[in-house]
């Protein structure tokens, strides 16, 4: 540790699913770090069989495996941001949420609960685990109108309904929720709390269905921000810039939904 030296970049941990076709997971968390100018590691916890259609499997991989991982990266080269991503059971939540609770770098919690295809990707006895294990120590969760009604039974219908949402999150203990209201009708607004300071971000609706990866993109630069030394706010801000753009950007691949575009500010 004592040789790093001032060139050495921030360092950004995700806790994630593979995903085969590139355009979410663990590529599009380690994409958008390297867009955005932190090194990016990665602690693989499944193994996910999918493309433009789809997931047409997925395998867990053992605990020990995903603990030696974490205790490798965190041991050594330390981070200064965590995000989580798909965890997919309750013994892989628990290994994790153990490893982050002792890790002390802010924790960006996606809680991956479904693909933009429908498929589940956590088995539903792993909600529970999820909620009292590893929300408490999340410093911003990330949730989806799906993923909230998932977690807390509340169904929103309208933007009037983003700050109840937010607040039975908030209730299971992470310091900051973000509700992603983008499935909303309307101009996509999320709501970004601490239970006292409010935020709204809006962003243009692209008319483009290539937005495979965007909740994976979006936590993954919020924590790349946090580890930049943005507050949550100011890293939720930039995220959703830099997400937005690449939604914008989205290109077609294979037969089904298509990626965003990572590269967007390069190209």
């Amino acid at each position: 540790m004592d040789d790093m030296t001032a060139s050495t970049p921030p360092r950004v941990l995700t806790v994630a699913g593979s995903d085969s076709g590139g355009g979410a997971g663990i590529q599009a968390d380690l994409k958008t770090m390297l867009a955005l100018g932190v090194h990016g590691m990665s602690v693989i916890a499944a193994v996910t069989a999918q493309n433009s259609l789809g997931v047409q499997g997925y395998w867990e991989l053992p605990p020990e495996a995903v603990r030696a991982q974490l205790d490798s990266v965190l041991s050594d080269i330390g981070a200064q941001a965590i995000k989580t991503g798909m965890l997919a059971s309750p013994v892989l939540v628990e290994t994790v949420a153990e490893a982050l609770a002792a890790a002390g770098a802010p924790v960006v919690v996606d809680p991956v609960g479904v693909s933009k295809h429908g498929d589940s990707l956590l088995a539903p006895e792993a909600v529970d685990t999820l909620k009292t294990r590893l929300l408490p120590v999340a410093t911003v969760v990330t949730p989806n109108l799906w993923e909230v009604e998932q977690l807390t039974s509340i169904k929103v219908e309208d933007e009037s309904g983003l700050r109840a949402a937010a607040d039975a999150v908030l209730a299971l203990g992470p310091r900051w929720a973000l509700i992603k209201g983008g499935h909303l009708p309307g101009e996509p607004v999320d709501l970004l709390t601490d239970g006292s300071a409010e935020y709204r971000f809006t962003a243009p609706r692209h008319d483009n269905r290539h937005t495979h990866g965007t909740g994976c993109t979006l936590a993954s630069a919020i924590a790349s921000y946090l580890a930049l030394g943005e507050d949550v706010p100011a890293a939720v801000g930039k995220a959703k810039e830099y997400v937005t753009g690449a939604i914008a950007h989205g290109f077609p691949l294979g037969d089904g939904i298509g990626p965003v575009d990572h590269a967007w500010r390069w190209r």
